[in-house]
């Protein structure tokens, strides 16, 4: 596939039904794309895709970059050269930056469309979450947060926010809306965004025209009702609410 695409691994739906198995590995979602977001086998961790390379935060907001061998049962990564440039000033909370980006979009007749987000900025704060491994099947996402969720913050901090954002009809697909993921300036702090307080920053976006989706190829797949994903589930977990 060429041109500006998202490459998805599975489905939310999936992944909140409990299909946690590994689909494809960092090195291969590496060769489809350079920023983006996503999990690890067993909900291990948050990962950041950024500037080619994939990392792994912690339960204890830890980051480090992940082994090319290391399991990927979900994510979704972009390659674009296509970049929209903007300049933010100062929002004090997680819903004040996303009503804007929903508005630089909107500007550009993108609200059906996909897109990829990258801000660059200083922080007064960064409330965010990781979460370590369960290893069992056909247990709900909600449910191995519950256990294994670590909620954190981040003071006075520079760093990155990666998101990506999935118009409302591709919702199972992916969540809609904004979904956002912070890896820190020296790339050793990190995790899943569910507030923040910017001072300022650097906006990079991108609106993607193509998606690919890689489904699981086991038979395991196939035993997973999909269908019965709560849509009010996915959006507590998406809010940082395991």
């Amino acid at each position: 596939m060429n041109g500006s695409y998202m490459y998805q691994v599975s489905t939310l739906q999936a992944l909140s039904m409990g299909y946690t198995r590994p689909v494809v590995d960092v090195a291969k979602l590496l060769d489809h794309g350079s920023i983006g977001l996503g999990t690890f086998s067993g909900v291990d961790g948050e990962m950041i895709v950024l500037d080619g390379k994939c990392y792994r935060a912690a339960q204890d907001g830890s980051a480090e970059e992940a082994s090319p061998e290391k399991g990927v049962p979900f994510a979704a990564v972009a390659q674009t050269d296509d970049w929209e440039k903007h300049e933010i000033g100062k929002k004090e909370n997680i819903d004040s930056l996303k009503e804007w980006l929903t508005l630089k979009i909107e500007e550009g007749f993108g609200l059906n469309s996909m897109h990829v987000v990258r801000i660059d900025g200083f922080f007064e704060k960064v409330s965010a979450r990781s979460e370590s491994a369960t290893h069992a099947h056909h247990v709900e996402l909600k449910e191995m947060l519950s256990k294994t969720q670590r909620d954190f913050f981040f003071e006075r901090i520079k760093g990155t926010l990666v998101g990506v954002y999935f118009p409302d009809y591709m919702d199972g697909i992916n969540a809609p809306g904004w979904h956002l993921h912070f890896l820190s300036q020296d790339h050793t702090r990190g995790g899943h965004v569910f507030d923040l307080d910017l001072v300022s920053g650097s906006v990079q976006l991108a609106k993607l025209h193509s998606v690919q989706i890689r489904l699981p190829d086991e038979p395991a797949f196939d035993t997973y009702a999909l269908k019965e994903a709560s849509a009010d589930d996915i959006k507590a977990v998406e809010q940082g609410k395991g």
